[in-house]
């Protein structure tokens, strides 16, 4: 079981609290963007088959 005295000790985790806090605000941080780089990625998708439908109904190509 871990005590510390004080809030500064458990932000310092012993030495290696850059490490740990770092790692934890980069997974964070990443599971934050996630959502908008999905979501940028569907309009994208979305976009390009609506201009590759719009193109075939022009020309009336099939696949």
């Amino acid at each position: 079981m871990m005590h510390w005295s004080s809030f500064s000790e458990f932000l310092a985790m012993g030495g290696k609290g850059f490490y740990v806090w770092g790692a934890f605000g980069v997974t964070a941080l990443c599971l934050v963007l996630e959502p908008f780089f999905l979501a940028r990625r569907r309009r994208a998708t979305l976009a390009r088959l609506a201009r590759r439908l719009r193109a075939e109904a022009k020309t009336g190509d099939r696949p």
